[in-house]
Formats: structure tokens, sequence, C-alpha cells
């Protein structure tokens, strides 16, 4: 199980810089790439991160479990979805309403990406809760799976950045993300099963 665990987090890093790297393309027909669209983009996904890694560690003490843990990324899957059908419909709204880029950008940004990026934060403390068995090893623990999951954001960036936005539609590249997060949510499933048994 240990494996699956190090697996779904290393995939849950990629995800979350992979959307952030793709809320630029998304917001540039509307609000334009300046430094306030990334800072609105940025802003929103470390706050939103920080939620989910509260409400993960909390979720994480009440009885904590690999099928809990699949239900994380079958939500987040689930919240991702309407990106592929909603965007430009609420982009257009509140780029009519709001004048200044600056907030309509932020405003929009929270839309979007603030529910999902709070469902993607939950991974990383839930995972340590599931790879903690006792407090002495919990540090060792906790660095290594932070370490495996920085490591898939900085992989998801690289791809993201260098080859997806190259070989694929904005759309198309979430509807591979949201295909990769229900193939974890199974992933995790189906080892709760096999483990427990």
């Amino acid at each position: 199980m240990i494996p699956v665990i190090y697996l779904l987090a290393f995939s849950g890093g990629f995800v979350i810089m992979s959307l952030e790297l793709l809320g630029g393309r998304i917001l540039a027909p509307y609000f334009g790439s300046g430094i306030y669209v990334w800072g609105s983009i940025i802003t929103i996904f470390m706050l939103s991160l920080s939620i989910g890694y509260l409400l993960g560690g909390r979720l994480s003490v009440h009885n904590p479990s690999s099928s809990r843990f699949a239900a994380i990324f079958a939500v987040a899957a689930v919240l991702l979805l309407p990106l592929t059908i909603y965007a430009q419909g609420i982009m257009e709204f509140i780029f009519l309403r709001v004048e200044d880029p600056r907030y309509g950008s932020l405003v929009t940004s929270i839309v979007l990406f603030g529910l999902p990026t709070v469902i993607l934060g939950m991974i990383s403390p839930y995972s340590v809760r599931l790879l903690v068995d006792n407090v002495a090893e919990s540090g060792r623990v906790a660095g290594s799976l932070y370490f495996v999951s920085t490591l898939g954001s900085a992989i998801g960036t690289l791809m993201t950045s260098f080859y997806f936005v190259l070989w694929f539609e904005v759309n198309t590249i979430i509807i591979l993300l949201i295909g990769c997060l229900a193939l974890l949510a199974a992933l995790a499933f189906t080892a709760d099963r096999v483990f427990a048994k």
C-alpha cells in the first residue's frame, strides 16, 4: 500500500501544478497574461491549498482509510469537469461586470479554481496520515511524502509548459487531468480492498 500512497501524492502534485499553469491560458483571452493575472492565480491557488491542507489534516484524524482517500480524488475530478463546460461563460459574465481586470482575474480565479484546488490540497496531509504508524516516524514520513509530492509538482509544471500546451487544447488537457484523477481514485479504492484482505 505504501508505494500506492506515494504514487497518489506524486500525481496529486502533478495535477495541481498542471492546473495552475493552465489557469493562465484559460484567463488570457479575457484578462490578458500580465503579472496581475498570474498574481491572482497564484494567490488563489496558495490560499485554496492552505485551506485544503487544513481540511485534509482534520479529515485524516477521523477513521482514515484508502477508500476515503480515493473519494478525495473522485471529488476533485468531478469539480474539474465544469471547467471544460462553463469556463467561457463564467469569464464572460465576470468580464462584463468587473471593470478592473486585476479584480476580474481574481474573482474568476476564485470561481474557477478555488474549490477544486481546496480538494486537491487535502491529498498531502491525508497521505501523511495514512503512512504514519507512530509519532517517532512522522517527521521522516512527512519529509519523504512532501519530497515526492513536490517532485510531482515540478514534473507537472515542466510537462504542461513544455509539452502539453503544444500538443493539446486546454480543454483536452483538463479532461486528461480529470481522467487521471478518476483512475487514481479507482487505484486507491482498489488498493484499499486488496490490502484490507
